[in-house]
């Protein structure tokens, strides 16, 4: 649970901070130069409603009436109208954590003063944010231009006292259990805070932007780097489990390839192999295996990739933090200017490319733990590492899920953004689809924390079994870890699914990660140097 509260309106949001409020319900503060600017813009505004000459969103309509006049009296009805009308998504709801994240990258856009909204409208988003309410979103309803328009407008919707909301305890922001369904007016009034009547232009400030996608991509990013040092410490199982050789890791083989994530991803493997007997066990001149097979050997190589991936994505995602996204937007000089900075194609390319590298680790993960199972690769383990082979199945059926999911990912690395569907009567005749790239990126990223708990269960399983040979310190404390938590080791077939949702929720929550590398792995705002790993050695004031 986060105590300190992010401030809003300076600098841009970090990456930190995104996820602190979005799942760690952090409280959301002003700072007071922001409603300073937002209060000057807003005259703005006003002057130009005033214009007899029209202006786009100001005192026209919107999309393809753009150019139809809205008299002054009709304007507050024109908003209105605006956001109950863009509300139409569809579906499940979307997770609180991804309507916290988009509610707070609109309410940062709004601090900037270049949206033309008024004080009440920035301080009731900070309000409902702080109260723990979160309008209900639907899954389907943006095509990711002119922004995320539906889930925003259900955001501002609530806002306006319409809709229904969930409202959380801020200590529970994450247990969708303990949240109530309401409708938004009764949730308002419970918390305080008035219902929002909008005033000109301030509807289209509300719903333009992809606060949606770049919510969802700064979570992504949060958990990958998580799961990309997990992905280590299940190779290291693999390896020394199936009596592999770490030498291919050596740092100056990594030099003659100097790909940064390559480099980070070897040296997390030197560490967890360098003290295991069980790697030691078979070196030297009666080791008659010539290499390894390219999903052990090349373990670097592949996860060093995703997370060049990574860091590419994130700094695309750094710069659409430092962005205001809006259409119109109020320039420094004060003039109301259209743009099209709301095309969502800058965060939908890097969304769909990091689909790609979570299928391509969890296609790697899947091929070595389906190494362990195999009699005729596993050098001298059970088939199936079963108790009793043909009695029991082993973990026969838990590679099964693996692949499964594995299949499902390659389906999920099917670019969103290449397609593109026009809308609001061929105004809008080319959408990013940024959205849905991020929707099937967050189904990815569960399916690879599955298939990395699937390897780690059988890494741990292949282990007792190499026994007397006693493995590395690293990864016997993983082991260690599973079977305090109640995950079973060798032994007669058992329930298999309680096992494996419980390494499931050990990789998720970065316990195996942290176990294995002797500290919790670094959040975004810690990030180190993609050429410098994390050892056992390395703890939290590293």
């Amino acid at each position: 649970m986060a105590t300190s509260p992010v401030a809003v309106g300076t600098a841009p949001l970090t990456p930190a901070d995104v996820v602190a409020v979005a799942r760690d319900g952090a409280l959301v503060e002003i700072v007071p130069e922001a409603l300073a600017r937002v209060a000057k813009t807003r005259a703005l505004v006003e002057s130009l409603a005033d214009d007899p000459q029209p202006h786009y969103g100001v005192s026209t309509g919107f999309g393809a009436l753009a150019t139809t006049f809205i008299e002054p009296e009709r304007r507050r009805q024109l908003q209105a109208s605006l956001i109950r009308s863009h509300a139409a998504g569809t579906g499940p709801e979307v997770e609180t954590e991804v309507v916290r994240a988009l509610q707070l990258l609109r309410l940062q856009t709004l601090a900037t003063g270049r949206t033309g909204v008024r004080r009440v409208v920035v301080e009731t988003y900070a309000a409902m944010l702080n109260a723990g309410i979160t309008p209900i979103v639907r899954e389907y309803g943006s095509l990711g231009c002119s922004g995320d328009l539906a889930p925003l407008a259900h955001v501002a919707l609530a806002a306006m006292g319409e809709g229904d909301v969930r409202v959380a305890p801020r200590s529970s922001i994450e247990e969708r259990s303990d949240e109530t369904k309401r409708t938004a007016g009764e949730a308002l009034a419970a918390a305080g805070i008035p219902p929002l009547v909008l005033a000109e232009k301030e509807g289209l400030a509300l719903i333009n932007g992809t606060d949606g996608m770049l919510g969802m991509l700064l979570l992504a990013l949060h958990d990958l780097s998580l799961l990309l040092e997990t992905a280590d410490v299940a190779a290291a199982l693999s390896v020394e489990s199936q009596l592999g050789t770490d030498a291919v890791f050596a740092a100056d083989l990594m030099a003659l390839r100097p790909q940064t994530g390559q480099a980070a991803s070897a040296a997390n493997l030197r560490a967890l192999l360098a003290d295991s007997p069980m790697v030691a066990s078979h070196k030297g001149p009666d080791d008659k295996r010539v290499q390894d097979a390219y999903s052990l050997r090349c373990s670097p190589q592949v996860h060093g990739a995703a997370r060049d991936t990574v860091e590419h994505a994130r700094a695309i995602a750094v710069r659409e933090l430092a962005s205001t996204v809006d259409n119109p937007v109020l320039t420094d000089d004060g003039r109301v200017e259209s743009n099209g900075n709301f095309h969502g194609a800058p965060v939908a390319y890097v969304l769909d490319f990091l689909a790609i590298a979570v299928a391509d680790v969890a296609s790697i993960s899947e091929r070595r733990a389906d190494r362990a199972l195999d009699v005729a690769r596993n050098h001298g383990l059970p088939p199936f590492l079963a108790h009793e082979p043909g009695v029991d199945s082993g973990l026969m059926i838990a590679q099964y899920a693996a692949a499964g999911i594995v299949s499902e990912l390659k389906r999920l690395a099917v670019p969103a953004s290449v397609d593109s569907i026009p809308s609001s009567a061929m105004q809008e005749d080319h959408v990013s689809m940024g959205w849905a790239a991020a929707r099937k990126l967050r189904r990815a990223i569960d399916g690879l924390a599955r298939v990395l708990a699937v390897e780690v269960v059988a890494g741990c399983r292949a282990l007792d079994l190499r026994a007397p040979l006693q493995p590395g310190p690293g990864t016997a404390a993983v082991r260690d870890l599973l079977r305090g938590a109640g995950v079973a080791g060798a032994g007669p077939d058992r329930f298999l699914s309680p096992d494996l949702e419980t390494a499931a929720e050990l990789v998720i929550s970065g316990a195996v990660a942290r176990a294995a590398l002797g500290g919790r792995p670094r959040a975004d705002s810690e990030r180190h140097h993609p050429d410098q790993a994390i050892s056992p050695s390395q703890d939290d004031s590293a």
